[in-house]
């Protein structure tokens, strides 16, 4: 009883009756709830999809092949974020900051990316009042962009954390936590990407 209450502490879990710890269990039950949230934001755009009586419309404003480089860029982070969680299983804190730093720096430039093509937008003549499409086009990709740039100050809190010396191996749970979310946030843009980009080329 004292070896298994003592096993607790050192690796710092908390399972519940399933056997999972509660916090990843928490995380979860949040990315459901985001993915209810995204599914509702996307039905939604679908839903008034080509129903904008004034311009600018998509086929006007969509540059698909720069837009098509920063979902490369977003999905090659999920790569770095999984070598951070390896390497921090492994015990390597070195490798672990690297990765974690250069997942950030993707995803970084990934959310520059779609500053600079927002105002390319509204440069040409596509607001967020302007026209139902402008609407939930800002609406969605604007909501993932806030839910990137929480990722990326996650990120950032882990690499300084583990600068530190307060990331060590029996925490790699935390960075799976972060890594989950991660991942989620790279599905989610390539259903966006798919249903808002793709479809109008």
């Amino acid at each position: 009883m004292e070896h298994a209450a003592g096993h607790e502490v050192s690796d710092g879990a908390h399972e519940t009756t399933t056997g999972i710890d509660h916090r990843k269990m928490m995380m979860w039950l949040f990315l459901a709830s985001d993915c209810l949230f995204f599914g509702t934001l996307i039905t939604t755009y679908l839903v008034y999809r080509g129903q904008s009586l004034e311009g600018p419309f998509p086929k006007e404003v969509f540059d698909i092949p720069y837009t098509s480089v920063s979902a490369f860029v977003l999905l090659m982070s999920s790569l770095t974020m999984v070598l951070a969680l390896s390497a921090i299983q492994n015990g390597d804190h070195k490798r672990t900051r690297i990765w974690l730093l250069a997942t950030a720096l993707l995803g970084s430039i990934f959310v520059g990316g779609q500053y600079f093509e927002f105002t390319t937008f509204v440069y040409e003549g596509l607001t967020l009042p302007g026209n139902l499409f402008g609407t939930t086009l800002y609406t969605l990709t604007g909501f993932h962009g806030a839910h990137v740039t929480f990722g990326i100050i996650m990120l950032f809190s882990l690499f300084i954390a583990s600068l530190m010396g307060r990331l060590p191996q029996s925490s790699a749970l935390n960075v799976e936590l972060v890594g989950l979310y991660w991942h989620f946030v790279d599905i989610v843009w390539i259903v966006i990407f798919t249903a808002l980009y793709l479809i109008e080329a």
